[in-house]
C-alpha cells in the first residue's frame, strides 16, 4: 500500500465515494511528463500514415467533417509510448488504485483523448458504464484520467457532475460513431456540474456512473490527456487486457 505521503487520506477517499471522483494533484514527475510529450509527437501525422497493430483511432473529422485529420480518440496508447505503458503498471499509481478499487486490478483499456487545439470537439455528457455494460459485469471500473496539458474551462476541461453516480445506470440516447451514447442534451450547461482544471502531470480518478463530459477547445493550446481505466480481475469474461496486480501476481515493476 502507499506511504502515508502518497495514499489518498480517508478523507479524500470519503470525498471520492461521496462525489465519484477525486484529484491527485502531480501523480508524476515534471521529467516523466515530459517523456509522454516526447512520445507523441506529431503523432496525428503518424497515425493518419497508419496505425500500428492493435492501435484504433477515431478522428475529429468523423464528427465535423470540416475539421482536418486531427485525432480525438486512441485506444490503447500504451502501444504508442513507452512513458505510457510504464505509468500503465507504476507501483505508485497500482498503490492508489488499490485503494479504490482493491487488490485484484487488471487493465481494461488505456485511451488518448487529444482535443487538439482550435479543433478538439465536445465529448457529451454520459456515464462510461453506457459503453462497457455488459449482461456479466457490474459497474467496478475506475478511471484514471491524466492530464498531458493543463486543462483549462477554455480548452475543454473535464466537468463533472458529483454525487451522478449515486442514481446508478441512467438511459442514453446513441447516436453517430464516436462518443455516440449520451445523455440527452447532448451537451447543454448543467447548473450542477463543476469544471475539474488541472495542470499537467495531475490527475482525477473516477467510476464509471459519474456523469461527466467536456466543451470544444476554442483555444490556442492542445489538451491531451490519457485515461487509463483499471477493472477489478473477473468481473466480466474478455474484461481485461492484462493482470497488473492481484492473488496470481505480484506487485507490478516499472518506474
Amino acid at each position: 500500500m502507499p506511504t502515508l505521503k502518497e495514499a489518498f487520506s480517508e478523507q479524500e477517499l470519503a470525498r471520492f465515494h461521496e462525489q465519484g471522483y477525486l484529484v491527485r494533484e502531480d501523480l508524476i514527475s515534471p521529467e516523466w511528463l515530459v517523456e509522454i510529450r516526447r512520445d507523441l509527437e506529431d503523432l496525428h501525422e503518424r497515425m493518419a500514415e497508419g496505425l500500428p497493430e492493435g492501435v484504433h483511432v477515431s478522428w475529429e473529422h468523423e464528427v465535423d467533417p470540416s475539421i482536418r485529420r486531427r485525432i480525438k480518440q486512441l485506444m490503447h496508447a500504451e502501444l504508442v509510448s513507452p512513458a505510457l505503458d510504464r505509468l500503465v503498471r507504476a507501483p505508485h499509481l497500482l498503490d492508489l488504485v488499490e485503494q479504490l478499487l482493491g487488490p485484484e486490478i487488471s487493465l481494461f483499456h488505456c485511451k488518448l483523448l487529444m482535443k487538439a487545439a482550435r479543433e478538439g470537439t465536445v465529448t457529451p455528457w454520459h456515464q462510461d458504464y453506457s459503453y462497457w455494460t455488459t449482461g456479466d459485469n457490474r459497474p467496478l471500473m475506475l478511471n484514471c484520467m491524466l492530464q498531458i496539458d493543463d486543462s483549462t474551462p477554455e480548452n475543454g476541461c473535464l466537468q463533472m457532475v458529483p454525487g451522478s453516480h449515486r442514481a446508478g445506470l441512467m438511459e442514453h440516447r446513441q447516436e453517430g460513431q464516436v462518443f455516440s451514447r449520451f445523455l440527452p442534451g447532448y451537451f447543454q450547461p448543467r447548473a450542477d456540474a463543476v469544471p475539474v482544471p488541472l495542470r499537467a502531470g495531475s490527475a482525477v480518478f473516477f467510476g464509471p456512473l459519474v456523469v461527466h463530459g467536456s466543451d470544444a477547445n476554442r483555444s490556442a493550446q492542445d489538451r491531451r490527456a490519457v485515461t487509463i481505466a483499471y477493472n477489478v480481475t473477473g468481473n466480466a469474461t474478455g474484461g481485461t487486457r492484462e493482470r497488473l496486480r492481484g492473488a496470481e501476481g505480484t506487485k507490478s515493476g516499472g518506474a
